[in-house]
This record gives structure tokens, C-alpha cells and sequence, in this order.
């Protein structure tokens, strides 16, 4: 791993893995796509547009690691339709751009409950996701599945998760909530550990286990 591409640098735990990228002796180059503009851009390739499409389009340089950190929620994207956008359709991008810049791994954010024959829309766009990017054939996927998300987000924070965050806290196993940045410390651990099957899928319990060796 020493060229990366990532996208959802913005989020929770793509800004946790961003600084996490920016500190690592192996990485050589980040290539972080956005919407807007990253505040602090130092020693990072920062294409960006309104259309995030537009902004994959214009990376160029080649990657051998891609992670995918963006997700969003029907009532912050507005409808199912911009929620499929974000979920499903930029994470393809997202794949794609990768292979065409030579990258050999794909790291993704997904869900908990992620099933493409699910009948919550929800976790049946995190299933389909999963599915497509497995019809990729990417030599080494690895698709992380945490439960709810712990951490400080930019804006107004999201109602649901003020009021979940306390029980999920105590929930056993893969439902017990764990913090963005142990899923930005496990994803990059699984990067850079060597590949034993070209795709992995990790709960969010397993998540956990390994942002703590």
C-alpha cells in the first residue's frame, strides 16, 4: 500500500482514516476526490467538484489501494433516490475509477444487516452494493459491516443516533456501537496486512478486535 485513493474523506470514518493515511510510512500519495474542497489539503491531491463523478473523473495518477468511506441516510440525502446515489452508485464509481488507475485492493464501508434480498430498503442497497463490487473481481475486497457509528460529526447531529447511541453502547457482539476511528484503524490494519482471500467481510465485533492489536 503506498498510493491511495479514497473517497468520503469528509465523513466520520473517512476523515478518522485520512489522518490516519496522512501518518503512515508506507503511504506515499493520497488522492482524496470531494465536493468541496478538504480545509487542510497539505501533501494531499485534492480534485473536487459539486459532482463527486466529476471529481473521480479527473484523478489520473496511478493507485494500488482504494478506500470507499462515503454512506449517508435517506433524510440527510432526501430521498431513496439520492440515498442509492451516495450508497450504490458512487461506491461503483468509486471501484471503477480504482481499477482504472491499476489499484488491486478495495476497501469499503458498509453496514450491519447489508442483504441484497432484504426487505428494508436500507440494507438491501448496502446488500446490492456489496454484490456489485464483488462482480468487479477485485484480487483483494475487503467490505467492513460496523454497527452504529460513535464519533463527532460535522453539522447538526443526526436525532436517531442521540437517542440510540446510549442503548447500542450496551448491546453485545455486532450490535454493540463502536467508534468511527476503530473503523478507520481496522480498515487500514487490513490493508496493509497480507491478503489471504479476495474477499473478506467483517463484522462489526471483528472490526473492533482489530483496531485493538
Amino acid at each position: 500500500m503506498h498510493h491511495v485513493l479514497i473517497t468520503g474523506a469528509t465523513g466520520l470514518v473517512g476523515g478518522h482514516l485520512l489522518n490516519l493515511l496522512r501518518h503512515e510510512a508506507q503511504v506515499e500519495s493520497i488522492i482524496a476526490p470531494t465536493r468541496h474542497p478538504l480545509e487542510h489539503a497539505f501533501g494531499i491531491e485534492n480534485p473536487h467538484d459539486p459532482d463527486l463523478s466529476a471529481a473521480l473523473a479527473q484523478v489520473t495518477s496511478a493507485v494500488d489501494t482504494v478506500f470507499c468511506c462515503l454512506g449517508t441516510t435517506i433524510r440527510d440525502a432526501g430521498s431513496k433516490a439520492a440515498f442509492t446515489h451516495v450508497d450504490y452508485e458512487l461506491v461503483l464509481e468509486t471501484a471503477q475509477a480504482g481499477l482504472r488507475l491499476g489499484a488491486q485492493q478495495l476497501l469499503v464501508v458498509s453496514a450491519l444487516g447489508a442483504n441484497a434480498n432484504s426487505l428494508f430498503f436500507y440494507n438491501r442497497v448496502k446488500g446490492e452494493m456489496e454484490s456489485a463490487l464483488i462482480e468487479q473481481g477485485w484480487p483483494r475486497l475487503t467490505i467492513a459491516r460496523p454497527s452504529m457509528l460513535l464519533g463527532e460529526r460535522s453539522g447538526t447531529p443526526r436525532l436517531n443516533e442521540r437517542l440510540l447511541a446510549p442503548l447500542f453502547s450496551l448491546l453485545p457482539g455486532n450490535w454493540k456501537a463502536i467508534a468511527a476511528q476503530d473503523v478507520a484503524q481496522a480498515m487500514l490494519k487490513m490493508a496493509k496486512s497480507p491478503g489471504t482471500s479476495p474477499v473478506t467481510i467483517l463484522t462489526s465485533r471483528q472490526l473492533r478486535e482489530i483496531a485493538r492489536q
